[in-house]
């Protein structure tokens, strides 16, 4: 099997990457549409600002390439807002893949629980459903960075609770993404890697 990492202007490739060689998994890290295209399984990570990243994947074609892949492919983090229709971060175009949008996180004016954005760290994923969760992810706790969160909409497939309830999956045909980070999740993120490489 050939999995590929897309390289391209944002961060956390090399974490991917590591995680992928954890589970026993080699990955090529390309920006070569030729590559991207033949691999049995694409992965979109991303740690970045949106119209930033956007601009550069509408001048080099990636953007394009992407949204007419037709294997699995695996949106993470700021890869899954990119993903979306409209982000709220620079007011920009994405690939619109998922009719979702991408808004920023408002503090509530009454803030007991003293919530703060960026949302960092731990938190529950629940409601889940699609190919890459099983059972046994119900629950349980993975890693976040974020201070923008994507609405829930009809392709969501995994709900988290953080200010207010947002979607920290979706799923639309060939296409999966993930909020969090499973490649920084543990044991949760790595089954769901694993689901991933296994569809």
């Amino acid at each position: 099997m050939k999995t590929v990492i897309i390289k391209y202007n944002a961060g956390n490739i090399r974490s991917v990457n590591n995680a992928l060689l954890r589970l026993g998994y080699e990955a090529e890290i390309t920006a070569e549409p030729e590559k991207i295209q033949k691999a049995d399984k694409v992965i979109f990570p991303g740690v970045g600002e949106a119209k930033k990243t956007m601009q550069y994947l509408n001048e080099t074609g990636l953007g394009d390439l992407i949204k007419e892949l037709r294997q699995p492919v695996l949106g993470i983090c700021l890869g899954m807002q990119l993903m979306c229709s409209h982000s709220e971060e620079g007011d920009v175009p994405c690939l619109n893949i998922f009719e979702e949008k991408v808004k920023k996180f408002i503090l509530p004016e009454s803030n007991p629980q003293n919530l703060k954005v960026p949302h960092m760290g731990w938190n529950r994923i629940f409601d889940l459903k699609g190919d890459i969760f099983d059972p046994s992810i119900e629950g349980e706790y993975v890693y976040f960075v974020h201070s923008y969160y994507v609405a829930k909409g009809e392709h969501t497939t995994a709900t988290t609770d953080y200010i207010h309830p947002y979607s920290s999956a979706l799923q639309k045909d060939n296409f999966f993404a993930t909020q969090f980070h499973p490649e920084k999740s543990g044991k949760p993120g790595e089954r769901i890697l694993m689901n991933f490489l296994k569809l």
